[in-house]
C-alpha cells in the first residue's frame, strides 16, 4: 500500500486511510483501522500515525489520547507483504525509517497517550505501545518480538524504549528468544500498567482518560515532559536514526535473508 494520507474532515475529526481519529473536548481517540490485516503497520499507516500525532498537537485543549486497534488485535507488527513490495516512491532507507519517525511522533505528542491493548501486539506494534505513556492490556493480550527470527534487528527505537521500561537483561531475553509472553508477565516486568478483563478494557481506559482529562493540562504536560527527559538520559532514542541503516543492511546479509525466508515459509504453512 502506498500513497494515501489524511483528508481534512470536521474540526474534531480527521479522515485517514488506515486510522480512525477524533477529538471530543479534552479526549482524543486514535484507532488503528486495518482489522482485516490485524492492524499490521503498512508504510501508509506508519506515515499516517506520525501525521495524526501532529494533528492532535494542533488541538490545544486536548489532554489525553486513547490508542487502540479495531477488530481482533491491537497490532500484528509491520506488514510483511507491504514492506517486501518495492515502491518507487520510497527508497529502502526511507521505508526502513518510517517506524522510527512514527514512534518519535507518538512519544512527543503534547497529550498523554494511553494504549488499550487486546489480542496480538507484535514487533512494531509493541514498539507503538511502548511509545505511549500508559499501557493497559486485556487478559487475552499476547506479546511477541519476532524480529530476530525474521533475520532483522528490533529497530524503530524499540531497544531503548524496552530497556527503560523493563531493563537490559529482560530486553535481551525477549528480543533474542522471540518468545511470546502474556499480560500478567508484561505487568510484572513493568511493561503494562495493568491487566483488565477483555470485556472491560475499553471502559477501564475510558474511565482513566476521563480522570486524567479532569486534571490541569499544564501539570499533565509538564509531568510527561519531566519523565520523558529523565528516560532520555537513561536510554536515549536520539541515536536511533541509524536503526534504518541496520534494517537495510539485514536485507543484504545472506544469513539474515535465509532466516527471513524460513520464517515466512513457516507462517504460510500454518
Amino acid at each position: 500500500m502506498s500513497g494515501g494520507g489524511a483528508t481534512v474532515g470536521a474540526g474534531n475529526e480527521e479522515i485517514f486511510e488506515t486510522l480512525e481519529v477524533t477529538v471530543d473536548g479534552a479526549i482524543g481517540r486514535l484507532m488503528l483501522a486495518r482489522p482485516e490485516r490485524l492492524n499490521a503497520l503498512s508504510r501508509t499507516m506508519l506515515r499516517e500515525l506520525a501525521d495524526a500525532a501532529r494533528w492532535f498537537d494542533g488541538h490545544r485543549a486536548l489532554k489525553v489520547v486513547v490508542v487502540s486497534g479495531a477488530g481482533r488485535s491491537f497490532c500484528a507488527g509491520f506488514d510483511l507483504d507491504d514492506f517486501t513490495t518495492r515502491d518507487p516512491q520510497w527508497s529502502p532507507r526511507d521505508t526502513a525509517d518510517l517506524g522510527r519517525v512514527m514512534a518519535e511522533a507518538v512519544t512527543n505528542m503534547r497529550a498523554l497517550t494511553i494504549a488499550a491493548i487486546h489480542g496480538h501486539a507484535v514487533g512494531g506494534g509493541l514498539v507503538l505501545a511502548a511509545a505511549c505513556d500508559l499501557r493497559y492490556g486485556a487478559d487475552d493480550a499476547i506479546f511477541s518480538i519476532p524480529e530476530v527470527d525474521l533475520g532483522i534487528p528490533l529497530a524503530w527505537g524499540g531497544i531503548p524504549r524496552l530497556v527503560r521500561e523493563i531493563g537490559p537483561a529482560l530486553t535481551k531475553e525477549l528480543v533474542l528468544t522471540c518468545r511470546r509472553f502474556g499480560p500478567q508477565e508484561a505487568t510484572s516486568i513493568g511493561f503494562l500498567n495493568g491487566v483488565v478483563p477483555t470485556a472491560r478494557l475499553a471502559a477501564h481506559v475510558d474511565d482513566l482518560a476521563a480522570q486524567l482529562a479532569a486534571k490541569p493540562g499544564y501539570a499533565l504536560r509538564t509531568t510527561k515532559q519531566q519523565v520523558n527527559a529523565v528516560t532520555e538520559e537513561m536510554a536515549g532514542t536520539g541515536r536511533n536514526a541509524a536503526d534504518a541503516d541496520a534494517l537495510v543492511f539485514a536485507t543484504h546479509d545472506d544469513e539474515s535473508r535465509a532466516a527471513s525466508a524460513a520464517y515466512l515459509a513457516s507462517k504460510k504453512r500454518r
